[in-house]
């Protein structure tokens, strides 16, 4: 079959599939997501050479449980005779929980900035890559959970907004940067990438958050007074970060000598491969709707 065919197919099975999850319902979207956390910590243990069972089993089991006590408590709580006091409780413990992943998953985040930045190093210690499956892989899974629930309820059109914006972003980095690239952004992780065509997925990244908040965010949506504003920083967000996912990943695979993360995608190469921007972006998201939601 024809590359650029195979590439379509599994393209568009894999958008189908993950719109399809989204929108039909909150518990859905969590399982597909569970699904590609699976795939995606065995192609990363196939990368930095980790017990594959272990960490499939230690990723499920943190990504089942936070999500079942975060967006499941009201189910439980009403079998529970518990008073209102009790309930207020609870909510802390959970922002207080989501705090403290965020913060273990940022310092993580810094740390494989640093780790991108770093030219001697050819293998990475058993430590850290342990630290990399919890921080790297795991966690942001669930604040990509956690972001399309908003600061209220499930909402998909966050979530969507979210990947037409980085899909936006690549494509236009890719156009933009084989048309008029000239200047190199990081050559010895990533030697297709040019300055060029990171600027022109931040401007065409901007535009789409501008028409996402326009037509496609509801104007009762939360913050609606600023969305236009909010969506445009999104982007831009998604622009530089997702960018510094992609780079992260290009690192630890040419470390390991390999081009794609996994073959599951025809044409495509891995889950990881395909999730490298969003799981970088996820908690960067979610840390901005946090002090959005304390501003306001």
């Amino acid at each position: 079959m024809n590359e650029t065919l195979k590439r379509t197919i599994s393209g568009a099975v894999y958008i189908a599939l993950l719109l399809t999850s989204i929108l039909f319902s909150t518990e859905s979207f969590i399982i597909l997501f569970g699904v590609f956390l699976t795939i995606t910590i065995y192609e990363f243990s196939n990368i930095v050479n980790l017990n594959k069972v272990f960490s499939i089993l230690f990723g499920i089991l943190i990504y089942s449980v936070v999500v079942l006590v975060s967006h499941y408590n009201k189910q439980t709580s009403k079998f529970i005779n518990d008073s209102l006091n009790s309930n207020i409780s609870l909510e802390t413990n959970i922002k207080q929980l989501d705090l403290i992943l965020l913060a273990i998953t940022l310092v993580v985040s810094i740390k494989c900035i640093i780790f991108l930045f770093y030219d001697s190093v050819q293998k990475i210690s058993t430590s850290s890559k342990y630290l990399y499956l919890l921080g790297y892989i795991t966690l942001p899974f669930l604040f990509i959970v956690k972001i399309s629930f908003g600061t209220h309820d499930y909402n998909p059109k966050i979530i969507i907004g979210l990947f037409v914006l980085i899909w936006t972003n690549d494509t236009f980095a890719y156009l933009v940067g084989k048309s008029i690239g000239k200047h190199k952004l990081f050559e010895r992780v990533s030697p297709k990438k040019t300055i060029e065509g990171f600027l022109g997925g931040v401007v065409f990244a901007a535009l789409a958050g501008f028409l996402i908040s326009k037509f496609y965010i509801q104007p009762k949506s939360e913050f609606s007074n600023m969305s236009i504003l909010i969506w445009t920083i999104i982007a831009v967000i998604v622009s530089i970060f997702g960018t510094i996912g992609d780079l992260i990943e290009s690192k630890f695979k040419r470390i390991a000598g390999i081009k794609d993360s996994g073959s599951i995608m025809p044409g495509h190469g891995g889950i990881l491969d395909r999730l490298d921007s969003v799981i970088f972006v996820a908690p960067i998201i979610f840390l901005f709707y946090q002090i959005l939601y304390y501003v306001s």
